[in-house]
């Protein structure tokens, strides 16, 4: 035997006694914006066997016991005890009190492997903007997907020395260490956050809404502080949610945004000074006919002036505004706020929306998409154009990572405050267009809007679902985009539900939504800057 199989044997005692351990890397630490941890690794213990080192007893001892303790079935542990190898996983990333339980057991054959877990100290906040990482802390879902790279680290490894019982002894000196992971300090805000996610949850209940998404932003900077969407799900448990909860609509949802849209033609129309905000409009009494379809106000409205248009929202006083202009003038400025376009964050799965070139415009186009139909949008994508008129006219692109760190705490990137467009409307415009907004809530259709001592700009929309290929009778949008305060914007934010019912109304189930979310935000900054 040793003379012919020298070699083989040499091979086999080898393996036997000495083997390679991967050194895993301590994933890096989400942070929000005032570097309180909302996504980092705790070390746990995972449980394994040496089914080739276990006599029969041994395997039938661990059988017996540790089904009920590890909450796997005898069949499973069977399987992984009956593997012809020095090395099997049982179960891994133990919780502290079932490593004691197992522990205390003493079973032969069995050990533990120390490594660490992603845990999420807040459950289910900021859940669609955080993501999550599997068992291997390989990232899955939003930013621990997006930054995976940056976040996992390098593995390192080591060789070690085991006895004739596969004990592990020592190292010998080729070793190699693992590198962690770098950490992501955020925009989002925690407080801000829970405080967007309570009142949200709280409104989709009242309503009975399907979904629902709230984005609260920094108008001067594109500095996300807050996004929240419902459904939602807890990162604890993420293998027991559904698609639908894991989506974030914030961006991957797209829908016909209905009267916030028109923000894009007043500014269009102002800034091509085509009208004033005196210019009377008559509004045919709530039934105007372009080409062959009937358009309708929900209540009638004769003769009123541009800015009452927008007040009241009246869709024939908006569709005549943009044929005095012009169907290629709309599409232009809607082009300038970014629609069909990604606004570029920092986020997984952004979509375009669409956004129909003039040419392929119908004869009833002119009397839909400046009032927010046949375009559709994602709720970034409407926010950052009500930023834009906050922000005196500039486009700056939404972002929820402010910086890349090191475990020194050494800035290795920085992102945000970047200006994608300095004049979407001229500085004049964009004022014209807020006081025009901030009628629409002092004395229009976002009354419900209004904080006591702020002034509050904003526009409404309501618009009719499309189930099937047509529009459906009483399923809805129902959308507020404001910012405050006016004079001196700081916040902008986006409510959107999903067919509540059995109010529908923008002004009825939104703004209340955006007055709680904002007033109380304000007072947080204030205080705490």
């Amino acid at each position: 035997m040793q003379t012919f199989r020298s070699d083989y044997l040499t091979i086999l005692a080898a393996k036997q006694h000495r083997h390679l351990v991967e050194l895993e890397p301590v994933r890096g630490t989400i942070y929000d914006r005032k570097m309180r941890p909302i996504a980092f690794n705790v070390s746990v213990y995972s449980l394994f066997a040496s089914p080739k080192m276990m006599s029969e007893a041994d395997k039938q001892a661990a059988l017996e016991q540790l089904p009920g303790i590890l909450g796997l079935g005898a069949e499973a542990i069977a399987a992984d005890l009956d593997k012809d190898k020095y090395f099997s996983w049982i179960k891994r990333k133990l919780p502290q009190e079932t490593f004691e339980q197992v522990q205390k057991l003493k079973l032969k054959g069995l050990g533990f492997r120390k490594e660490s877990k992603r845990f999420y100290p807040s459950a289910s906040l900021a859940a669609h903007v955080i993501g999550f990482a599997n068992i291997d802390n390989n990232g899955l879902e939003g930013l621990e997907l997006y930054y995976d790279r940056e976040l996992k680290g390098k593995p390192g490894w080591m060789r070690v020395m085991r006895d004739a019982r596969q004990t592990e002894l020592l190292l010998d000196n080729n070793f190699l260490p693992a590198h962690d992971g770098l950490n992501l300090v955020l925009t989002i805000d925690e407080t801000i956050q829970y405080i967007a996610e309570r009142a949200l949850a709280q409104a989709v209940q009242k309503f009975n809404a399907k979904g629902a998404t709230i984005i609260v932003m920094d108008t001067r900077t594109g500095a996300v502080l807050a996004l929240a969407n419902q459904p939602t799900y807890d990162l604890e448990h993420f293998a027991q949610s559904g698609a639908e909860s894991r989506t974030n609509r914030a961006v991957t949802y797209v829908y016909e945004p209905g009267s916030v849209f028109k923000v894009v033609t007043a500014a269009a129309a102002l800034q091509e000074g085509k009208f004033t905000e005196s210019d009377k409009i008559f509004c045919e009494n709530g039934k105007y006919k372009i080409a062959n379809n009937i358009l309708t106000d929900h209540h009638p409205h004769g003769t009123i002036s541009f800015a009452e248009v927008f007040s009241v929202s009246s869709n024939i006083g908006v569709a005549k505004i943009a044929q005095k202009i012009g169907g290629p003038t709309v599409y232009q400025y809607a082009k300038k706020f970014r629609f069909g376009m990604p606004t570029g964050i920092d986020l997984k799965g952004e979509v375009k929306g669409w956004l129909k070139d003039p040419s392929r415009w119908s004869k009833t186009s002119i009397g839909a998409v400046p009032i927010g139909y046949e375009v559709t949008v994602t709720p970034l994508q409407l926010l950052g154009m009500m930023a834009a008129v906050a922000n005196k006219g500039a486009y700056v692109q939404p972002f929820v990572v402010r910086y890349i760190q090191d475990k020194q705490g050494h800035v290795v990137k920085s992102f945000g405050g970047k200006v994608l467009d300095e004049r979407v409307i001229e500085p004049e415009t964009a004022r014209r267009v807020t006081e025009i907004l901030v009628d629409v809530v002092e004395k229009g259709t976002a009354q419900k809007a209004k904080i006591e001592g702020i002034r509050v700009a904003g526009k409404t929309g309501t618009a009719r679902k499309v189930i099937g290929g047509a529009y459906s009778e009483g399923k809805y949008y129902a959308t507020f985009a404001g910012f405050a305060p006016a004079d001196d914007p700081r916040l902008a934010a986006i409510v959107i539900m999903d067919e509540p019912h059995p109010a529908y109304f923008g002004g009825t189930v939104c703004a209340p939504v955006f007055k709680e979310v904002i007033e109380n935000a304000l007072k947080y900054l204030a205080s705490s800057g």
